[in-house]
């Protein structure tokens, strides 16, 4: 795909919108990592970036290190990385691998698609591995779909689209409901913890007290604490943590607001609050963080980017 860098300094982190290839249905791509590299540097590649389109990689030799929201993950062949919009990714070394890498806007799919395949989902893991008859399900779904995009002018060109998003559709549809292991027990959906879960995200900004959610929610706090951890083997208390300290860190990373700006907008009372508290749970002060997010792997002046 083609895409254009929206930057304000040169020391901005990369925010990269979708702008289909000439002559190509709009809102998706099926490409090769050999055509990757062939597109964009390796260095370029290196500095963290934030699409604003889904990614979806899936490798077929050697192994990759991408990281998503800070975190680490080791791609090898069989698995699938998927990374949404608004994650801030940064690619590992491409010359040890090859594989395939499908890239998609949100409005693709119809709405009833989209909730299916859980596209929205901010908790839906990053790497899957897919097991049993799975495997070769989601393979053949995901090589209908190069096929598929490959043939651009063997049908008009709206048939052609509209069979790119049901190709689309059935992959990411497998994807989002793999089988578990047979040996794997499945846990019983927690209610009480996926309603805190959706709460958090939704308030996160506003309180980071578990006692309001409580409240809101209708249970006590050590109902929630219980729950949290069950499901998700931290506190209620660390679990909203996590998801501020993430918000701070996209923020930091990703354009050139000040501690005062992203204090405000994440609810902190001052700047100095902010910095106490980011510096308390992840070791280092927000300008320390950002300085080491914007050295790794930075061009002076970062040139036009793809993916």
């Amino acid at each position: 795909m083609t895409a254009k860098n929206r930057h304000g300094s040169s020391q901005e982190i990369v925010k990269i919108p979708f702008v289909a290839p000439a002559g190509t249905p709009a809102g998706i791509e099926v490409m090769s990592l050999a055509a990757l590299r062939g597109r964009i540097s390796a260095h370029s590649l290196a500095r963290p970036q934030r699409p604003e389109f889904h990614h979806l990689l899936t490798l077929t030799t050697g192994d990759l290190r991408h990281t998503v929201d800070f975190d680490e993950y080791v791609l090898r062949p069989g698995s699938w990385l998927w990374v949404r919009p608004g994650q801030v990714q940064q690619w590992g070394d491409l010359g040890r691998a090859e594989g395939t890498l499908v890239l998609f806007q949100q409005d693709v799919l119809d709405a009833a698609t989209a909730a299916a395949a859980r596209v929205d989902d901010p908790h839906a893991p990053v790497v899957v591995t897919p097991v049993a008859d799975d495997v070769q399900a989601v393979a053949m779904a995901a090589e209908h779909l190069r096929q598929e995009f490959q043939a651009l002018g063997h049908l008009p060109l709206e048939v052609h689209r509209a069979a790119l998003r049901h190709l689309l559709a059935v992959l990411l549809l497998r994807l989002a409901h793999l089988t578990v292991p047979a040996d794997v027990p499945a846990p019983d959906p927690d209610e009480t913890y996926l309603r805190f879960r959706d709460a958090v995200e939704r308030d996160f900004t506003r309180t980071r007290r578990v006692e309001d959610y409580a409240r809101a929610l209708g249970y006590s706090g050590r109902t929630l604490s219980r729950a949290t951890l069950a499901n998700a083997g931290i506190s209620a208390k660390e679990f909203v943590d996590r998801r501020v300290v993430l918000e701070a860190k996209r923020l930091l990373a990703h354009g050139d607001r000040t501690a005062a700006q992203i204090a405000e907008q994440l609810g902190f009372l001052n700047p100095s609050q902010f910095s106490k508290y980011f510096t308390h749970r992840t070791g280092r002060s927000p300008i320390e963080f950002r300085r080491g997010v914007r050295g790794r792997g930075e061009d002076p002046a970062p040139p036009p980017a793809a993916t």
